[in-house]
């Protein structure tokens, strides 16, 4: 072994620690809209983490898992297939996100979940919070925006 090879070792306890900070992301607290702003079933148009990530606020119109607001019922998408990235459009019917390009089908009341198509993840789905005034806020993303080695620049 080579005196090189002995200085890059990492024990165990190291690597853990380090696997641990690489994957913390500092997400910005972004306002997106105001529970006024939604109505029921139609999308509302934003982007997060900035500006050249384009998503969509919904209102289902009944409680869904990781649904905000006072009914649950409030979620937040990147609208990007995380396929070929895609811009998506949305379904009222079914509640669903839908790509034109390869035919991704994306289940709004289930946390994004792929339900058909040539994706290999699910979409990502924002972690919201409303404060006392209404104000819808985006402060975390669950899964990898299309096209990005990270989903904060």
């Amino acid at each position: 072994m080579t005196a090189g090879a002995a200085a890059a070792t990492v024990l165990p306890a190291q690597a853990k620690a380090v696997e641990a900070g690489a994957a913390l992301v500092k997400y910005p607290a972004n306002r997106l809209a105001n529970i006024k702003d939604l109505k029921a079933n139609v999308p509302f148009d934003v982007a997060y983490p900035d500006e050249d990530a384009p998503g969509v606020l919904l209102k289902l119109g009944t409680a869904v898992p990781g649904g905000a607001g006072p009914d649950g019922d409030i979620v937040g998408f990147s609208i990007l297939c995380p396929h070929k990235g895609f811009p998506l459009a949305y379904a009222a019917g079914d509640k669903t996100l839908n790509c034109p390009g390869h035919y991704s089908r994306f289940d709004c009341e289930k946390g994004g979940q792929q339900v058909w198509g040539q994706a290999t993840q699910n979409l990502p789905q924002y972690a919201l919070r409303i404060d006392d005034k209404g104000d819808i806020y985006a402060e975390g993303v669950d899964e990898l925006l299309f096209g990005r080695l990270s989903n904060v620049l």
